[in-house]
């Protein structure tokens, strides 16, 4: 479990590629030492386990069917990583609960900077479309953020400079693919009511 806070991130140093998935090695400052080997870490909001670490290179494995439901079928070397560290019993939940289960990816369709802070706007598939709630949460990249408005084609959420500048959202282009988690609550009080 994670709550979509972020303060690290990492910078993709190397890739290589295995029969069913990749291993993805990631430089950071992140606090992680040998004996935290087998943790879950975020990694733009999908729950990796952590396989080794060595002079702050993290590697993880992530198989095709992770490759296939999030942004990381064009990942390259020299991308940055939004990362957390899983909960602990009695830290801050400043986000929301978010199980690094990504549902989906949306695509950038637009950002604009009104003042200080940035609106961006986002393509998402219609099935998943169907999920979102005007206000309520969703991860995107591993970000708690809120879902401003439902548009046409997806939704809208604002960035404040804050989030900016901790995370991978200042390095985001149109059309750029971001990995998606809807609330957890809004799909299981959905999937409650069809079941009814």
């Amino acid at each position: 479990m994670f709550n979509g806070i972020i303060f690290k991130q990492g910078l993709v140093k190397k890739i290589t590629k295995r029969k069913n998935g990749i291993n993805l090695f990631l430089k950071s400052n992140l606090k992680v030492k040998k004996k935290d080997i087998g943790i879950s870490i975020s990694c733009d909001g999908v729950c990796l386990t952590l396989i080794s670490i060595k002079n702050n290179l993290m590697e993880f494995y992530l198989s095709n069917e992770t490759i296939k439901r999030s942004k990381f079928k064009n990942i390259i070397v020299g991308n940055y990583v939004n990362l957390e560290l899983p909960l602990k019993y009695g830290k801050n939940i400043s986000g929301h609960l978010c199980q690094g289960h990504v549902d989906s990816t949306a695509k950038v369709f637009s950002i604009k900077k009104i003042d200080k802070s940035y609106l961006f706007d986002f393509t998402l598939k219609q099935k998943e479309k169907t999920n979102l709630v005007e206000k309520a949460s969703i991860s995107i990249n591993g970000i708690s953020l809120t879902i401003s408005k439902k548009t046409k084609k997806g939704f809208q959420t604002w960035i404040i400079p804050h989030t900016l500048k901790l995370t991978n959202f200042s390095e985001l282009k149109k059309n750029d693919l971001v990995n998606i988690e809807i609330d957890i609550l809004s799909k299981y009080v959905k999937k409650y009511l069809n079941e009814k």
